[in-house]
């Protein structure tokens, strides 16, 4: 065990929230809601060890706002009042074992696979087609809008009713808060397009409603990309999207996190190995794809899977490329997602300067107890980056599916009733 606590676990503060260490569990797609959105034992049992594991916070997967809204099946909704209760009772095993626990707030707009998740209409800032799934969505009117508005403001407040300890905005990866900020997506002339101010307003009405709806001392905070990477493609570049930072902070979002890209740009957010990843997706969601995006994907999978590995190798922090951006134009905590593994390059991203906390996703789900692994200093299964986990997202339910990290986390939590480490 290691003597010195390091920088990784001291205090930070969130809005009106002190949390004792700055590793979190990033947002991850838990595929384990039953088929209407409730919370299932399954969901609890998934996040329950990662609480065990001692990280301060956990920011759960995204949860659809609407039905329209919805990405995936199995997902976990806040659409309605009778959810309540089942998410309460998720929010009450995650704080018994001593975690703070936030809501993601998401609508995925154009981003979907239609026949994969049953959608009958899919919306976005204007009718461009998204040239990975072949989905032309429908401009929203203005009354859409609203009502989208509303929807986000109705679900935060849900949130806040079953005992969540603070919302996410999810305005990043290319879902529907994200489509109204890229160009790209939304070619507007109304008020919500064009000037950069204009195609904030979606984003600023949505988080004025929730303030609006749960009070000013509730934490709120922005997920957002650091870049959209969509080459050949009027995307965001950096600067543009500090200066969204900026809009959001000064209207009182209590923290961003630093992601990047979306569906259309790859897989830059999920940087790794992708045959295994692949593989699983032609079973999943991209088995749902229009006939000859599906047949193409089959075909040339291969050769697709040598192009991933390329453009997107494997590299720990690699949103540090854009967080300093952020961390130098804002007063509010920066946190950095993207392939952080150790405690040395989490360490050292906090002493440089580069962010204020780091987020972890796949590491989480390979060792639930990763945050107590690192602090004392002690083995655990450790991830990979073979992304077969991410290909399951959305057909099967979030675990890491590398046989033998596999067999390690399953060895590992076997010996421990109910996920709970010894002595936690």
């Amino acid at each position: 065990m290691t003597n010195d606590p390091g920088l990784l676990f001291s205090p930070i503060t969130i809005g009106s929230l002190t949390l004792p260490a700055r590793l979190f569990k990033t947002a991850t797609a838990e595929t384990r809601a039953d088929a209407d959105g409730f919370v299932t034992d399954e969901v609890i049992d998934f996040y329950r060890p990662i609480a065990a594991g001692g990280v301060p916070l956990i920011i759960t997967g995204n949860l659809y706002i609407s039905r329209q809204g919805k990405s995936a099946p199995r997902q976990l909704g806040a659409d309605a009042d009778d959810k309540i209760p089942g998410l309460a009772r998720m929010v009450d095993a995650v704080h018994a074992q001593g975690a703070k626990f936030f809501a993601q707030l998401n609508h995925c707009g154009r981003q979907v696979v239609p026949d994969f998740v049953g959608a009958s209409e899919v919306v976005s800032a204007s009718a461009v087609k998204d040239l990975l799934t072949g989905t032309r969505p429908e401009a929203m009117t203005v009354a859409q809008i609203r009502q989208v508005i509303d929807d986000f403001a109705a679900a935060a407040a849900r949130c806040q009713q079953a005992g969540f300890d603070g919302v996410q905005m999810h305005s990043a990866n290319g879902y529907l808060l994200s489509q109204f900020l890229t160009p790209y997506t939304n070619r507007r002339t109304d008020e919500y397009g064009g000037s950069l101010e204009r195609r904030t307003r979606f984003g600023r009405e949505v988080y004025q409603a929730i303030r609006g709806r749960v009070g000013p001392d509730y934490p709120i905070i922005l997920k957002m990309n650091g870049a959209d990477r969509l080459p050949l493609r009027d995307g965001l570049k950096t600067d543009e999207l500090v200066d969204v930072a900026r809009i959001m902070a000064a209207e009182g979002i209590d923290a961003v996190e630093i992601s990047v890209g979306h569906y259309e740009s790859g897989f830059p957010m999920v940087c790794g190995t992708f045959r295994r990843c692949l593989r699983h997706m032609m079973r999943g969601s991209m088995a749902h794809l229009p006939p000859l995006r599906r047949h193409l994907l089959r075909v040339f999978r291969p050769l697709v899977t040598v192009a991933c590995d390329l453009l997107w190798p494997g590299r720990e922090g690699f949103n540090l490329d854009y967080t300093p951006s952020f961390k130098a134009a804002l007063d509010i905590p920066v946190i950095c997602v993207g392939g952080f593994r150790t405690r040395e390059t989490m360490e050292a991203a906090l002493q440089n300067g580069l962010c204020d906390a780091v987020s972890a996703g796949r590491p989480f789900i390979a060792d639930p107890w990763l945050f107590r692994h690192l602090r004392d200093g002690e083995p655990g299964p450790r991830c990979v980056d073979c992304n077969g986990c991410v290909g399951h997202l959305g057909a099967q339910p979030a675990d890491c599916y590398h046989p033998r990290v596999r067999a390690e986390k399953d060895a590992m939590l076997a010996a421990a009733p109910g996920g709970v480490p010894p002595g936690a």
